[in-house]
């Protein structure tokens, strides 16, 4: 059912690591809330073991299982705080769009899984291509089974048009969840979903490789144009996070053409970066927020930089890195992403690529604007309020490893090079 090796390994320790970052920024975050709050430690850990088991998925039923351990423990994380006093939030509301919808799209790879079953009669990714050969063709129920877990997939990674959900859910979940949300969950999925595409040859049908052509870019358009009519960071995080999954698939899709090593490294270096990136922007917004008042109004950061120059900083440091500035990880993974296009011959997402990071640059320096201009009220700042140490941490940490691999990634290139060729 599962399989250890250093691709699976990468991403698991990824996955704890963010977990570990969640942790420390829910405890402050809740902390003013009367109940310890044990209960959101013990989902955080169920759904991080639910994370790892898809990192580590090789068979069908290890990927349900993986699934609905992560599904299953983010409907109660996200409707968490719903008992406490929230300014203009619906945990409860965000709770429930998620439930449905990932319910719906559960039932749907189910049902793609079943029919993949039902044509080659195995559940393991990697013995899919001999199946297919001694089935001697390619039926249509094989196709539409895959496409549907495709389909599953692209819900959790918030592609459009399985994308609906994602910018309620990330303003009305607490912002800890939002971060988890936004890192270890999309990072579990794309684990498993790279891996099923190239273990079971499924890039080779052209079907599929239409459709996710299709979806990556539209998610690059429609992320970038959407994130542009945003006041809240959060819904702004929201739409930038389904452009940038949009960015990912170009490297997927790009393993049709080009070896697929290379796709592997990209991918995994790209959701590493995305990963710290998307970390440290949700701290800035945690480091002045609580369980009982969210500030996450883009109006909120106004001179930001004035009032705390250090979360400034930080957010203006992941704001360049998402824009993909040089000397940030978000340079490097850009890079990654125009090498296997070209490579690959996928003119078109490349120009869908320019077109949306073009987009994207004015809405990342629009507020990074906002936080340089001058400040107005000053009363009751919350950016002037002590850090929480953990939240300082994380804040420093990710920060660091934002700068590192932009300025001195050869490190971890060689890394993920050497995991590449093992997978």
């Amino acid at each position: 059912l599962l399989i250890i090796d250093e691709y699976s390994l990468f991403f698991s320790n990824l996955i704890i690591a963010g977990a570990i970052a969640v942790a420390l920024l829910a405890y402050p975050y809740f902390e003013k809330d009367e109940d310890q709050n044990e209960e959101f430690y013990i989902l955080l850990m169920t759904a991080t073991l639910g994370a790892v088991v898809l990192a580590c998925s090789n068979h069908f039923v290890a990927f349900l299982l993986g699934v609905e351990m992560l599904g299953v423990s983010l409907y109660a994380m996200i409707a968490y705080s719903v008992h406490m006093e929230k300014s203009a939030k619906f945990p409860l509301e965000a709770g429930i769009k998620y439930l449905i919808l990932s319910a719906l799209t559960g039932a749907v790879t189910l049902f793609g899984i079943a029919l993949v079953y039902a044509y080659i009669g195995t559940m393991e990714f990697d013995a899919i291509p001999a199946a297919l050969e001694a089935a001697g063709d390619l039926g249509p129920v094989f196709v539409i089974g895959v496409l549907m877990i495709v389909a599953g997939a692209a819900f959790k990674l918030s592609l459009v048009p399985f994308h609906i959900w994602t910018p309620d859910v990330y303003e009305g979940a607490p912002v800890p969840v939002t971060a988890y949300l936004a890192t270890v969950s999309k990072a579990a999925m794309l684990a498993v979903t790279l891996r099923l595409l190239l273990a079971s040859n499924a890039l080779e049908f052209n079907v599929v490789i239409v459709v996710l052509t299709v979806m990556a870019a539209a998610s690059m358009i429609f992320g970038n144009l959407l994130a542009l009519l945003q006041d809240n960071v959060k819904r702004l995080f929201a739409y930038s996070s389904i452009a940038h999954m949009g960015y990912l698939l170009v490297m997927i899709i790009a393993a049709s053409q080009i070896d697929g090593a290379l796709s592997v490294e990209g991918v995994s270096f790209y959701m590493l970066a995305y990963f710290i990136m998307s970390l440290a922007g949700f701290a800035v917004i945690s480091a002045i927020s609580n369980s009982e008042k969210e500030y996450d109004q883009i109006s909120d950061f106004r001179g930001l930089f004035w009032r705390n120059s250090w979360l400034s900083i930080v957010l203006i440091t992941v704001l360049l890195s998402l824009a993909g500035i040089p000397l940030t990880a978000g340079f490097i993974g850009k890079f990654y992403i125009f090498t296997s296009g070209v490579e690959g011959g996928l003119w078109f997402l490349l120009t869908m690529l320019i077109i949306g990071s073009a987009i994207g640059l004015y809405y990342y320096l629009r507020l990074i604007y906002i936080m340089l201009q001058p400040a107005e009220d000053l009363a009751n700042d919350p950016a002037a309020n002590a850090i929480p140490l953990g939240v300082n941490a994380v804040l420093t940490a990710m920060t660091a490893g934002v700068i590192y691999l932009g300025v001195f990634p050869a490190p971890m290139i060689d890394t993920l090079q050497s995991l590449a060729r093992a997978f």
